[in-house]
């Protein structure tokens, strides 16, 4: 009796707390309602463009999480739409009421060196059209600098300065851990590159890892410096990145003052002084307050900017990880993006498909039903060209196949055409505790995969030899693609991770260009003039109750943003990047089995910022196995 009245207490109190956590949200969204008033679109003042980039560029946002906002458990960063910004500095070139664009940096936390030098190339036609580009950050690290160099005029606070890192670092690798836990990872594979599962099997690189990644990261690191140095022939940044503690030595340690004499920066000033400078150039603002100046409200111009989603070129957008079934925005769900496709191509009367791809790949399953449904696009006689982001790899690349042409840019990550599967088992873990496993078997296939038993050999032969079998498919495919024999794409596939200009050169690339150039392409080759030519975007509609809470959020949050010291804000970011890791570790573990997936494709972009209640979950994940 005394248990069921424990239980039945437990119970109320479960419930009472149910009834005590709906009528928070309730209230709290009530009193959102009653207190948040949407800022118009369409009044528009005159100042300056303000871009406070306070997160990363990605090619789709994330859908939010209503809930999560509610709570306050949402992502701790914004995402940007890179083509959002760039309509909107494409637009204020002739846009008299935009006196100047601010670009706002303490807050960037980067997003791939092809949208980074794709925004650079807006701000280049903004300064040809005389319009004065201004940048301020405490700090700038590689992608905020690189944006900062197309500035008419780039500031530092003076305990600031500049900070570049160049690409490359430090990964994860899993075996020692692996091993005194006792987990045997069994690893089904094709490729010599295919270095994805070697933090599973290895303590280091391999030699064929390192020495590609080395000739990917030279490649890149050699092009910022290039667009840099174009965009600031000034400025001293091949010296200055080369030796900074020379650089330091000779400011007497003060950064700011070393990228001041180095001609990286133009003036040294805080927040206050920088944006009564601003105020000379784009008026005052109506406040009267220090360091303020007429501003123009990113997405307000960016919401009365927006051309009208009723062109003729479809454009559909496959960026991040490709997983299987259905998911919002950002990530590239087979059945959802397919099912988008395929009602487009039903509904709508389009003339032309242009498949926008930045994804590192993921399910091989998920990916083919991708590269069928852009198929389908084709066999009702649409012709189909490809854009290329910051990365189309594996799966990435997988699903580009179909295209009659693709583009990519010289800082595009892609190729990685490999193939894996990887697979834990728990005997030793179980062994190590006295647990042991035993039974009875009518086929060598018999309660396989046995995760707590362990595989047998025949299973493992099976499932090697389907990754095998893959493999040649997604190699006959590039081929009849490409119009090259199996043996010329397996000399250039092994899993080999390439960059844009490379590519090219090895025809995996047709042409250099961005998505602009590849809706031109597109149209000529249904027979529509480009110059008349416009998009569809082939996405899910926005949830229009999510939307209103993230702009209620944004409006009501306080947050410090990221913090501006050198030491803090690295840490931050490589905190991010540890997050990152634990994801994909995660993914790997409960998503696809058999992936076409590129690891060190994600180590050159921006970490996707994980909400708080997510960083809680890998933190006690780590944690546990920890101890």
């Amino acid at each position: 009796m005394a248990f069921v009245k424990g239980a039945w207490r437990i119970l109320v109190a479960i419930k009472d707390g149910l009834v005590l956590l709906f009528l928070l949200l309730f209230f709290g969204a009530l009193y959102a309602a009653l207190s948040f008033s949407p800022k118009p679109a369409a009044s528009i003042s005159a100042g300056a463009l303000l871009l406070d980039l306070d997160g990363t560029i990605v090619e789709q946002p994330a859908e939010a999480d209503p809930f999560a906002l509610l709570s306050g458990s949402g992502p701790a960063m914004k995402e940007y739409r890179l083509s959002d910004i760039v309509t909107a500095l494409d637009a204020a070139k002739t846009d008299d009421k935009v006196k100047a664009v601010v670009l706002n940096l303490d807050g960037f936390m980067g997003g791939g060196q092809v949208a980074i030098a794709r925004v650079g190339q807006a701000l280049d036609g903004l300064r040809a059209a005389k319009k004065p580009v201004l940048a301020y950050a405490t700090l700038y690290t590689d992608d905020s600098y690189q944006l900062a160099a197309h500035a008419s005029e780039a500031w530092s606070d003076p305990l600031g300065g500049v900070a570049i890192m160049g690409r490359g670092g430090s990964g994860l690798y899993y075996k020692g851990l692996i091993d005194k836990l006792g987990v045997n990872t069994h690893v089904y594979r094709v490729g010599t590159y295919k270095s994805f599962v070697e933090p599973y099997i290895r303590a280091d690189q391999s030699p064929e890892a390192k020495q590609a990644n080395q000739a990917l990261a030279d490649v890149l690191w050699q092009n910022w410096q290039d667009d840099v140095a174009k965009a600031r022939p000034k400025a001293k940044i091949a010296a200055y990145a080369a030796d900074p503690v020379a650089a330091a030595t000779a400011a007497n340690g003060n950064m700011a003052k070393a990228a001041l004499s180095a001609g990286l920066i133009d003036k040294l000033g805080d927040a206050t002084a920088f944006g009564s400078r601003v105020a000379e150039i784009a008026g005052e603002a109506s406040d009267a307050k220090a360091g303020g100046f007429a501003k123009i409200d990113l997405a307000a111009y960016v919401k009365a900017r927006k051309p009208a989603n009723d062109g003729q070129i479809g454009v559909l957008t496959i960026a991040g990880n490709i997983v299987d079934g259905e998911a919002g925005p950002g990530t590239a769900a087979g059945d959802t993006i397919s099912d988008l496709l395929l009602t487009a191509l039903n509904e709508k009367d389009l003339k032309a498909l242009v498949v926008r791809v930045d994804s590192p790949g993921g399910s091989v399953m998920a990916s083919e039903k991708i590269r069928n449904a852009i198929l389908k696009a084709k066999a009702d006689g649409l012709p189909v060209v490809v854009s290329m982001g910051n990365v189309a790899a594996s799966g990435g690349y997988w699903v580009s196949t179909p295209a009659d042409m693709i583009f990519a840019e010289p800082d595009t990550i892609t190729g990685s055409i490999g193939v894996f599967g990887i697979l834990p088992s728990f005997e030793g873990t179980l062994a190590k505790m006295g647990v042991t496993t035993d039974g009875v078997a009518t086929t060598p296939l018999s309660g396989q995969p046995d995760l707590a038993g362990g595989t047998s050999p025949q299973f493992d032969a099976i499932m090697q030899m389907g990754v095998e079998d893959i493999y040649r498919r997604f190699v006959g495919v590039v081929a009849q693609s490409r119009r090259k024999t199996p043996a010329q794409i397996d000399a250039i596939a092994q899993g080999r991770v390439w960059d844009g200009g490379t590519a090219r050169q090895n025809g995996l690339v047709d042409r250099f260009g961005g998505l602009e150039d590849a809706i031109a392409e597109a149209a000529r080759r249904a027979k529509i003039d480009p110059k008349t030519a416009r998009a569809y975007n082939i996405e899910k509609t926005p949830d229009k109750w999510a939307a209103w809470i993230e702009a209620m959020a944004e409006r009501e949050t306080d947050d410090a943003g990221a913090p501006r010291d050198m030491l803090a804000r690295q840490a931050m970011l490589q905190r991010g990047w540890a997050m990152q890791a634990v994801a994909d570790v995660k993914a790997l573990v409960t998503g696809a089995g058999i992936r076409a997936d590129c690891l060190e494709c994600r180590s050159y972009g921006a970490p996707k910022m994980q909400s708080a209640a997510e960083e809680r979950g890998m933190m006690a994940l780590i944690t546990g196995l920890w101890r």
